[in-house]
């Protein structure tokens, strides 16, 4: 009887397997994102593409999806796909830096797709530490009075001035990190030099940053060059040692020979 209960229950696992393989992986409300930068130069343009997989699946038959960024000169396409292909009055498009589309279960839509273009904003405020950001893209659903946002990008922006000011600002920090000793002198003009960034005077930022990498530079050549002499002094003192040694053994033959 044990048996015949075992190969029962065996069985029925290998029922629920079975009808779990024929019906496929559960489907649920997913969104993908294309194109996404991690940093762009004002003014570049950038596209962007977010697809919402299954847009009905754990969410209500009717809802508002909604679109913001920071972009300039933007222009979104909103398009409703149905097994890849898009439904009826499945496309809208739509300018400025933000939209809102009103999406029902009926239209018998399986994805969304959210084209978006425009270009890169100005920087209204320069921070090192944290970099500048801007709003690439954000997506909410709305029923009702309730907005839940599932999608927010942002990326780092930049002009080519700006760049070069960071990127010597870096390469100063890494030295002086690197260089041994306190080098207060060298860190203040880092502290000056980002100062400097975040006035927008970038030419004396890059100016104080060099100089404060010429300092840690220093530092550490005249550490390499005290380490050399060292080595050096110290050669010479076994040199000394040996010298002095085999004198000494010398002697000790001559000695041996009178005797």
């Amino acid at each position: 009887m044990n048996s015949t209960r075992c190969s029962r229950g065996i069985a029925a696992v290998l029922g629920i397997v079975c009808l779990l393989a024929i019906a496929g992986p559960v489907s649920a409300f997913t969104v993908s994102a294309e194109g996404v930068p991690d940093e762009t130069a004002v003014g570049q343009e950038i596209s962007v593409t977010y697809t919402i997989d299954d847009p009905f699946t754990d969410a209500p038959d009717e809802w508002t999806l909604a679109g913001e960024t920071g972009l300039r000169n933007v222009s979104w396409t909103v398009t409703v796909l149905r097994a890849g292909n898009p439904v009826e009055d499945g496309e809208t498009t739509a300018g400025g830096q933000k939209f809102t589309r009103d999406l029902a279960i009926d239209n018998n839509g399986d994805q969304v797709r959210v084209e978006l273009v425009g270009t890169v904003p100005e920087i209204e405020e320069y921070t090192y530490q944290p970099e500048e950001q801007y709003l690439v893209a954000s997506l909410s659903q709305t029923t009702g009075d309730n907005t839940q946002e599932f999608q927010n990008d942002t990326a780092h922006h930049y002009t080519e001035d700006s760049r070069a000011a960071r990127e010597a600002i870096a390469s100063a920090q890494g030295a002086v990190e690197s260089a041994p000793g306190d080098n207060s002198d060298a860190r203040d003009d880092i502290d000056r030099a980002i100062s400097a960034y975040e006035g927008e005077n970038f030419e004396n930022a890059i100016s104080l940053a060099e100089e404060a990498q010429s300092q840690a530079e220093q530092a550490q050549q005249s550490q390499q060059t005290t380490q050399m002499l060292l080595l050096a002094g110290g050669a010479i003192v076994v040199l000394l040692l040996l010298g002095g040694g085999l004198y000494w053994w010398t002697q000790q033959g001559d000695d041996y020979s009178k005797l």
